[in-house]
């Protein structure tokens, strides 16, 4: 079995005697999710993801299943077993140069083109008919699309152990977030984290890879006792990376490379040991 796998399963097994869902027991511990978010939207965040996890704190792993790498993602995470999977359900496609829709036929989730809206609700700085919300949206096409999402990763993804939100989308109105847990249940994958803190590491996305860095060290260095959750997008400033983006957001490249070369540093990593967090994924925190 591969040794990552192995203490996995060793940790899942103390922690399920600690926690139900995210309800830790008051035992003084520190522990951390890292999630790296949009694994299968590009080759790039595809390889950034892998590293962020090989060789860096990432623990669990959020796939979009609709996007062109999704394919090469599902390979990739069958041959590291011991990296946590989430099926990122996806109702939007963001980018201005590179779309991507649904795996269903559903005509009321999509635009003229057949591709996703951009937006979860309208926004002023887009152009006219690209909120999702304000689109007309069929709840049983919203339904059919996320059960063929969820149940294509499980098909190719074998250590898938919960559910989360693209951009919100999925979740954004007490309609879609009530259908969303009733495929949380049925398929027993989790998607609600009580008692669990968001990480406060928040930096611009024009920050450099060192300022990245420090605000990280500096808090997790602050951290109390309990279960955080951070959230980031990893990737690489490569040409593929740097064709990707939208109004108010063409630093993508830049911004995400920092993201994987903070989950790989060397510093971060020391100051988690010497504060003592464990590194945890929602397989681990999380029980039906």
């Amino acid at each position: 079995m591969d040794m990552r796998k192995l203490l996995g399963l060793l940790l899942g097994v103390v922690l399920v005697a600690a926690v139900s869902g995210t309800q830790a027991q008051d035992d003084g511990a520190i522990r951390l999710v890292v999630r790296a978010d949009d694994i299968g939207s590009s080759h790039a965040a595809n390889v950034a993801c892998i590293r962020s996890y090989r060789e860096g704190i990432a623990r669990s792993v959020e796939v979009m299943v609709p996007c062109p790498w999704f394919n090469e993602a599902a390979k990739m995470l069958r041959e590291n077993p011991g990296y946590d999977v989430g099926v990122h359900l996806t109702l939007t496609s963001e980018w201005a140069n590179y779309k991507w829709g649904p795996l269903t036929q559903a005509p009321s989730l999509v635009d003229k083109n057949g591709h996703f809206f951009p937006t979860t609700s309208q926004r002023e700085d887009f152009p006219p008919n690209t909120g999702f919300l304000q689109c007309g949206y069929k709840i049983e096409e919203v339904e059919k699309e996320l059960r063929a999402q969820i149940e294509l990763v499980k098909r190719t993804i074998p250590q898938v152990t919960h559910l989360s939100s693209h951009m919100g989308t999925p979740t954004s109105t007490p309609e879609l977030a009530a259908l969303v847990e009733k495929l949380a249940k049925e398929y027993r994958l989790p998607i609600r984290t009580p008692g669990a803190r968001r990480f406060p590491w928040d930096v611009e996305t024009t920050a450099t890879v060192k300022e990245r860095e420090k605000a990280l060290v500096d808090a997790i260095e602050k951290l109390e006792p309990g279960v955080w959750i951070l959230v980031e997008h990893p990737g690489l400033d490569d040409e593929e990376m740097r064709a990707i983006g939208h109004d108010g957001y063409w630093n993508v490249a830049s911004h995400r490379d920092a993201v994987t070369k903070a989950f790989t540093s060397k510093k971060v990593k020391a100051a988690i040991e010497k504060k003592n967090v464990l590194l945890v994924s929602y397989g681990d925190i999380w029980s039906y």
